[in-house]
């Protein structure tokens, strides 16, 4: 029983202590201003990322491919203005950014 209680206690604590990974991810999209460009419903500069979720959000390999475009930059999937590369985003840092974005970005 009482192995139980700090069993329960360590688990709420964790939960209420942790910021989930869409807060996180938002605070970084934020961060590495992405909405400077990007929307979670409507196209700005860039795709929505609804439209990116549209698109990509089937593949098996999309973390690696939208991870590989934010880092490189790229143009002509979405329109004429191209991505600017963000190779300073550290890798855990874009990885998050980019399965926040595949889950809605919301």
């Amino acid at each position: 029983m009482k192995g139980s209680i700090a069993i329960a206690l360590t688990v709420a604590t964790a939960a209420l202590g942790a910021p989930s990974a869409a807060l996180a991810s938002a605070d970084l999209a934020k961060k590495y201003n992405c909405a400077a460009c990007h929307q979670p419903d409507r196209k700005l500069v860039g795709p929505a990322w609804k439209e990116v979720v549209a698109k990509r959000g089937g593949e098996a390999n999309a973390v690696a491919t939208l991870t590989e475009k934010v880092r490189k930059g790229g143009g002509g999937v979405y329109g004429p203005v191209p991505m600017p590369p963000n190779p300073t985003v550290p890798d855990a840092d874009l990885k998050a950014l980019v399965e926040w974005v595949l889950a809605g970005g919301k």
